[in-house]
């Protein structure tokens, strides 16, 4: 007799089990969660999602000089005549080197057709001659132009969120485990009712760091906060982030571990300098003093250096009396160890086109 009324209560328990979970309606979901915790379509929150997981394209603009737009790797391209397979992005570094060369020749760069490009919305379009590609990159926002999607906020995954469907009134578990799952998941927002982000989750900012959001409201604060907070490279310029992790330690290290650095390269307004300062010879010391010695060591006159801000706006500024072609609040460029020339470049900007390229070749 025990068993069999364990048994009806069980089968009892089952029914209602089923009952339950086969009448959760929309309604339900309206109750719990509240609306302003559910991620509503066309919403500021998942606008900003939508422009935080949109393709990027910046980071092969050397190839294709567009933002909005990215190559499928591998692609294969001849560049001022040397033939190349980019495989990766750490590949497009390769093309640069080529580029940075010599200052006085025109750079080609020839692709191999066909070739994949990913559009913003991750779709893919087979391209087959420069005409093809030119007809999209005119698409795209101008050079230096901001466009939508934010660069410097990444999404920790996986992240998972729930959804009602009202097709066939049931709830949808999904797991995003990409910025391309994420783009499709925002974009089919209004299929479903009641989405629902499971939180917290964790965001990576522009400086590596990252956080922690507990909910929809924060959400949209953080990314909103984040938006053109960093340097998102979308310029046609693939020389200005050569610094990207550049600190003032790390100059004050490079620039003092060795005496006698020497001009390379000096140009103002046009002019081609460098002739001037031959066998001139600067030591940078530690204390943020320096010192020129010329004329074989017979005449000497000292001045002052300073490294301030980080990455790609480091301010390098010299001032030494007698030196007005130095002197300058200079941009750092870039810091180079050259192993293959046993050199060491110490590259600096200030202006359109004005440059300051010292190299030392005694301390490798």
């Amino acid at each position: 007799m025990k068993a069999q009324l364990k048994l009806i209560y069980f089968l009892t328990s089952m029914v209602f089990l089923l009952t339950t979970a086969s009448c959760r309606t929309e309604e339900d979901l309206s109750i719990d969660p509240p609306v302003e915790e559910t991620l509503q379509p066309n919403s500021q929150t998942a606008i900003l999602m939508k422009n935080v997981v949109t393709n990027d394209g910046s980071s092969d603009n050397i190839i294709d000089n567009a933002s909005c737009l990215s190559i499928e790797f591998p692609v294969t391209v001849t560049v001022n005549g040397t033939t190349l397979q980019i495989d990766d992005e750490d590949d497009l570094d390769d093309i640069e080197a080529i580029f940075d060369e010599f200052d006085d020749d025109d750079d080609s760069i020839v692709i191999s057709y066909p070739i994949t490009i990913v559009l913003s919305d991750f779709t893919t379009v087979e391209i087959n001659s420069d005409d093809e590609l030119e007809d999209f990159v005119e698409d795209c926002f101008e050079d230096n132009f901001d466009d939508d999607d934010i660069e410097c906020i990444d999404f920790q995954y996986p992240i998972t969120a729930s959804a009602f469907n009202e097709n066939n009134e049931q709830i949808l578990s999904f797991t995003i485990n990409n910025d391309f799952e994420m783009y499709n998941f925002i974009d089919d927002l209004e299929d479903y009712a009641a989405v629902t982000i499971d939180f917290p989750i964790t965001v990576i900012l522009a400086d590596g760091t990252t956080q922690i959001v507990n909910n929809i409201q924060e959400l949209a604060m953080v990314i909103d906060d984040a938006d053109d907070s960093c340097d998102e490279d979308d310029d046609n310029d693939y020389n200005d982030d050569d610094c990207d992790n550049c600190t003032t330690d790390l100059v004050t290290d490079f620039i003092t571990q060795c005496a006698d650095w020497y001009i390379d390269e000096l140009e103002r307004n046009d002019n081609d300098l460098e002739d001037n300062y031959e066998d001139y010879f600067f030591t940078f010391n530690t204390d943020s003093t320096l010192v020129v010695t010329w004329d074989s060591g017979s005449q000497t006159q000292s001045g002052t250096w300073s490294a301030t801000g980080s990455g790609n706006n480091i301010i390098f500024e010299i001032d030494i009396p007698g030196f007005n072609d130095i002197n300058d609040a200079w941009i750092l460029h870039e810091i180079e160890n050259d192993d293959d020339d046993n050199e060491l470049e110490f590259e600096l900007r200030t202006g359109d086109d004005d440059e300051l390229e010292f190299k030392n070749d005694n301390c490798i």
